[in-house]
């Protein structure tokens, strides 16, 4: 099977950079497009029932929109090294399976690759698996590259 469009979402770490390479790998091999993201919330506390700084938020947010930036162009780099030109995008909304499942339906992704730890046991108990919960959420293939 080819793949047209490969999701990957970036959170800067290692572990995202590691799955960057693999699905740059993958779309060279299949002519594709490779999509970058990485996920910020627009305001996680709009629901809330306190109020808390418009200042301390806005810089807060502000600064995570930067971070997200500086990881794509690091994970942009990585599928450049294996030759392929990906495009980047800093998406708003949910940091969740489903903001990554909703932004590869948006995207028209056939594949979507990301990075896991490989906790098992207690571990994956208490810290929970991201990767897992997009598999949950999604029809479209995953997949998953250990670190």
């Amino acid at each position: 099977m080819a793949y047209q469009q490969i999701l990957v979402p970036v959170d800067g770490s290692q572990i995202s950079l590691s799955a960057v390479k693999k699905a740059a790998q993958l779309a060279v091999a299949f002519n594709s497009k490779l999509t970058l993201v990485s996920l910020v919330a627009e305001d996680p506390f709009s629901d809330a029932d306190f109020y808390y700084s418009a200042s301390i938020m806005r810089d807060y947010f502000v600064q995570a929109y930067e971070n997200a930036q500086k990881a794509l162009v690091e994970a942009a780099q990585v599928a450049k090294d294996v030759g392929i030109e990906a495009s980047t995008e800093v998406v708003k909304g949910l940091v969740s399976a489903e903001g990554v499942v909703a932004t590869a339906t948006q995207y028209n992704a056939d594949l979507i690759v990301m990075g896991s730890h490989g906790r098992k046991g207690f571990q994956k108990v208490l810290l929970g698996s991201f990767a897992q919960d997009v598999l949950s959420n999604t029809e479209l293939p995953v997949l998953i590259v250990k670190a």
